[in-house]
């Protein structure tokens, strides 16, 4: 066996022991449900990233955080990362351990469901960049938040399965993977029982959705080839001026510190 498979095998090994159970199998979460060979080189590099993450984590002290992968190149965007979710410390178990929840659609259809992962399946989803990010929550937030992310029942009175790639921040026809995570975490932080009453807390708080400049065309082309994507939630006015306001996790981590909910980004390279 060569050096470079043995070490996919440690880190295989290594993944295993970090996961735990899924709500749906892991090969049809958030990605087309075409089956490709994982490479060994993918596997030892998302290893990799998870336990340097991990390291990183531990070193905050924290029990809960954001955390971000870059698992698409959003450049043209100005946008660095891609999709979050919440890193908990379980320690219910013989040893304590890096638990992540979040939301991913389902082989780019129109529905995404709930996800508990351990941090090395959330880093062996063929991200465009081996980074990670992650805000340190603050401890009163922490505090309301690690209860309900234990809970399945609590932490998916939110959930909306209808999903929408770039679901407008103050509709609840839709919901995509980082609004969920925005909503629970006003949930957590007001008691909002409702979609529609966590919205409102966050309009309170001065999150600031990010505005993507999308003309007609591309709107079209996007809508008549995806069934993730959809455009009918957004108000008309903002539509037609080709202004497209959606959760990103950018805005999420410019808008923790300034609400004072969290500190700044700190970057996993």
């Amino acid at each position: 066996m060569s050096r470079l498979l043995r070490r996919a095998a440690r880190c295989a090994a290594l993944a295993t022991a970090l996961a735990t159970s899924l709500v749906a199998p892991l090969s049809h979460a958030g990605r087309p449900c075409e089956e490709h060979p994982t490479e060994a080189r993918a596997v030892e590099r998302g290893m990799d990233l998870a336990l340097r993450t991990s390291r990183a984590l531990d070193a905050t002290g924290a029990q809960v955080l954001v955390l971000a992968r870059a698992g698409q190149d959003l450049s043209k965007y100005q946008l660095r990362w891609s999709h979050l979710g919440f890193a908990y410390r379980d320690a219910d178990g013989p040893r304590p351990v890096w638990r992540v929840l979040h939301k991913l659609n389902q082989c780019g259809s129109a529905e995404a469901s709930l996800y508990r992962q351990g941090l090395g399946e959330f880093f062996l989803d063929a991200p465009h960049r081996y980074e990670a990010a992650y805000v340190v929550l603050s401890p009163e937030l922490q505090a309301r938040l690690l209860p309900l992310l234990k809970d399945n029942a609590r932490v998916a009175r939110l959930d909306e399965r209808r999903y929408n790639m770039l679901a407008y921040p103050w509709s609840s026809d839709y919901q995509q993977s980082n609004q969920w995570a925005l909503e629970t975490l006003a949930a957590a932080a007001d008691g909002a029982a409702t979609r529609g009453q966590a919205q409102a807390w966050l309009r309170a708080k001065g999150y600031e959705p990010t505005t993507l400049h999308l003309g007609a065309l591309t709107r079209l082309g996007a809508r008549a080839t995806a069934a993730n994507i959809a455009f009918d939630d957004h108000p008309n006015a903002k539509r037609f001026a080709d202004r497209i306001e959606t959760v990103t996790v950018d805005s999420v981590f410019a808008w923790l510190p300034r609400a004072g909910l969290g500190g700044d980004a700190m970057t996993v390279r």
